[in-house]
């Protein structure tokens, strides 16, 4: 989501767009380990597959999730300053 929407955004959405955002970012975060970790094993045990990149290639919506995070509480900061 641009800035400027959440700039457009009341407070009580940007609270419930946080919320929303935070908790799936944190199961996406978790998720991903566990894929991780399995496919280590599993490269381990059999070889290199094709799905042995698949944690790598999912990371960067991982760090575009906690970028949108950390955009959402600047928001919020410079509203609760003025």
């Amino acid at each position: 989501m641009p800035t400027d929407k959440l700039s457009q955004m009341s407070h009580e959405e940007l609270l419930k767009y946080q919320q929303s955002i935070k908790s799936v970012t944190y199961i996406f975060a978790g998720v991903l380990l566990l894929l991780f970790c399995l496919n280590t094993y599993n490269t381990i045990k059999k070889g290199f597959t094709a799905l042995s990149v698949l944690p790598i290639a999912l990371l960067p919506i991982l760090i575009i999730n906690f970028s949108t995070l950390s955009k959402i509480k600047k928001e919020l900061a410079s509203r609760d300053a003025e």
